[in-house]
């Protein structure tokens, strides 16, 4: 098929760029044995291919094939007829093309490789709008378009677990008996594990991953680990994607397994992504921060189209049926449609700083969430709110859990139901991706709805 002018300046800026990338990459490194190509699906699974390194500037002179219906495929790898994107249409290749300035070493291989990340596009060179990079890029174009760019960073927890047999409950790097056990921000956790952290600090700075503060968090064997804040957003969300995947490698490197899994423990605190976000004007300047109550005013506006947003989008920030188990009062995760200034029970915080620092953080979503899409509802939440002039609630004080507040969906069947209706959703992803991502949800709630558990074996059989 012939290339359409779009799809040939596509290439044309990617071979100029890649062929600069890729020799710099050779220079510093050597050629690798491997390049793994990496495309998060829309569960945020990467998936993609190992390609020699001797034809890696294949990737961005011809492109890598992939077929379209990649997006269609639920958490378990598995083809969602409902979404009518595989056989029949004949299961097309999209052409993925490389994010530029994601060509890196991987640190934990057993082999000299290297990992890109690429994004999709249609044969003809047009945005794959199923890719949800692509649906974050759309929303960032609508802010530039107001003359604004967001400052985003993404917190990440995560817990280390011990090597169990496939099915078995996850045993942490810790003993989960006794109130002790809790034992937040203990620098003795830190030096118990610091072979395993700072290999993963070393890591991500071979691959420019901007991570800032590691802690031990609130459950035993759970770490967080922070990214510094980018004035790129699909850039920050890139970031998270590659992240997780670097605690995952040196992790399993070190004989452990690190999980992102939002409750893996009843008992104990369950994992987030927490997003905080300032928005730039043209100058650069926070606008969160201009003098005499206008910055407030949009901080205030800016909340409040997050708040009028979040129950349709909740799907998004909470995606499987694990994590409803997360949304519970007194678990650090929020469940009310809340905000207020300094206060961790919120959905939405202000964090105490100084006016050029003022942001929000967007408290909801899972360790587990895909950041691409977590992020593009958050930005396009905000644009609704500042666009509408929209006011938001007062700001709650003290225990949010014990506040009359509107609820976060309870169950995974009510945030498909939210989501499925949703006008703001339509105009912010569209409607064949809204129709897509629902279907692709109401089948893998429905593998649970079918799946006896061993409690029920125990109680009536």
């Amino acid at each position: 098929m012939p290339l359409t002018e779009r799809s040939q300046k596509i290439e044309s800026k990617a071979v100029a760029f890649g062929s600069e990338e890729a020799t710099a990459f050779i220079t510093a490194f050597g050629i690798p044995e491997i390049v793994e190509v990496l495309l998060p699906d829309t569960s945020g699974v990467l998936r993609g291919k190992w390609i020699p390194g001797e034809a890696m500037h294949k990737i961005w002179k011809s492109g890598v094939p992939i077929p379209l219906s990649i997006f269609g495929l639920d958490v378990w790898g598995c083809e969602v007829e409902r979404t009518g994107i595989h056989i029949e249409t004949g299961d097309k290749d999209g052409l993925c093309w490389p994010v530029p300035g994601t060509l890196k070493p991987v640190p934990w291989s057993p082999r000299p490789a290297a990992q890109v990340l690429i994004t999709m596009h249609e044969p003809d060179g047009a945005p794959w709008m199923l890719d949800p990079r692509q649906q974050l890029k759309r929303v960032v174009e609508r802010l530039a378009d107001r003359g604004l760019a967001a400052c985003c960073a993404f917190e990440l927890e995560f817990y280390l677990l011990r090597p169990t047999e496939p099915g078995a409950p996850p045993q942490p790097v810790f003993a989960t008996e006794g109130q002790a056990r809790q034992n937040m921000y203990a620098m003795s956790d830190l030096d118990a594990f610091a072979t395993v952290l700072h290999d993963m600090r070393t890591a991500a700075v071979a691959q420019g991953l901007p991570t800032d503060t590691v802690i031990s968090e609130a459950a035993p064997g759970q770490f967080e680990v922070n990214l510094y804040h980018k004035t790129d957003a699909l850039g920050a969300a890139d970031d998270a994607i590659l992240l997780r995947r670097l605690i995952e490698g040196v992790a399993r490197r070190h004989g452990l397994r690190a999980t992102f899994m939002a409750k893996p423990l009843l008992d104990f605190a369950g994992s987030g992504m927490h997003v905080h976000v300032s928005l730039m004007d043209g100058s650069k300047a926070n606008v969160f921060a201009r003098p005499d109550g206008e910055g407030e005013r949009l901080l205030r506006h800016a909340a409040g189209g997050l708040l009028a947003t979040m129950a349709d989008s909740t799907l998004l920030f909470v995606p499987g049926f694990n994590g409803y188990r997360r949304l519970v009062p007194g678990s650090y995760a929020p469940t009310g449609i809340t905000w207020g200034y300094d206060n961790r029970s919120v959905a939405v915080r202000v964090p105490n700083g100084p006016p050029e620092a003022m942001r929000l953080e967007h408290r909801i979503a899972g360790a587990d969430a895909h950041p691409h899409l977590v992020l593009a509802a958050i930005l396009a939440g905000m644009l609704d709110g500042l666009e509408a002039g929209i006011e938001p609630p007062e700001a709650l004080t003290g225990n949010a859990y014990d506040r009359d507040a509107p609820r976060l969906s309870p169950s995974m069947a009510d945030a498909i139901s939210r989501f499925s209706n949703s006008p703001f959703i339509e105009r912010t992803f569209g409607a064949d991706y809204r129709r897509v991502y629902a279907a692709m949800k109401e089948e893998e709630l429905a593998a649970f709805s079918r799946t006896i558990l061993p409690l029920e074996y125990d109680t009536y059989l």
